[in-house]
């Protein structure tokens, strides 16, 4: 089997991390060889770039913070996730390009075609063959977080807000590889349903 990309989508406290380590499980039960991974980080750079990112106090442009996000998702798919691919194996990856869409896009005020055209150019053309965005309202989301927030997101409700509008309107606009997942069942319902859209992934 030629390896495949799958990566998960979401606000944090959607989900996420249950979902993908179900799914990872499920995945290698089933036979398949699974490189998990995260944007940004996965690598040594990539990581560090994450950390300016997450904690940093100074002023970040919405431009910059794009950019950064795109070198450190560079590195990421250079070092780890295409050679992967390579090896046949199934990558799931927690977060990609449709975050820096979605975050510094359509809630942050850039052009979303631009950051496409600008993410594609970074990974080479590769994107995930299949995503899956976990949906949950704003307010839902916050109170799922457990820990203290981040740089992201001690962003607003109305920033959230456009947020979840982002990832809907980019689930709509590409049916075929991007799918809501109603992140208001149950673990295990949703799990059933991301297997169902994987099986279909990797069988194209």
């Amino acid at each position: 089997m030629a390896g495949k990309f799958l990566s998960m989508e979401g606000m944090d406290g959607a989900g996420k991390s249950t979902q993908i380590q179900l799914l990872s499980h499920w995945l290698t039960e089933q036979g398949h060889r699974v490189v998990l991974c995260r944007d940004p980080g996965g690598t040594a750079i990539s990581e560090e770039i994450r950390k300016i990112l997450l904690t940093t106090n100074a002023p970040v442009d919405m431009r910059t913070e794009m950019l950064l996000y795109m070198a450190a998702r560079a590195q990421l798919v250079a070092e780890i996730i295409k050679p992967a691919i390579d090896r046949n194996e199934v990558v799931i990856c927690d977060r990609f390009l449709l975050s820096t869409v979605v975050y510094q896009g359509h809630a942050g005020g850039l052009d979303p075609a631009m950051i496409w055209r600008v993410g594609t150019e970074g990974t080479g053309g590769l994107l995930p063959d299949w995503t899956g965005v976990l949906d949950l309202p704003p307010g839902e989301s916050a109170k799922r977080r457990t820990g203290p927030a981040d740089r992201i997101e001690q962003r607003s409700l109305e920033y959230y807000g456009k947020v979840r509008a982002g990832y809907l309107a980019e689930a709509e606009r590409q049916p075929d590889c991007i799918t809501r997942l109603d992140a208001t069942l149950s673990p295990d319902e949703v799990q059933n349903i991301i297997r169902r859209e994987v099986l279909c992934a990797l069988e194209k």
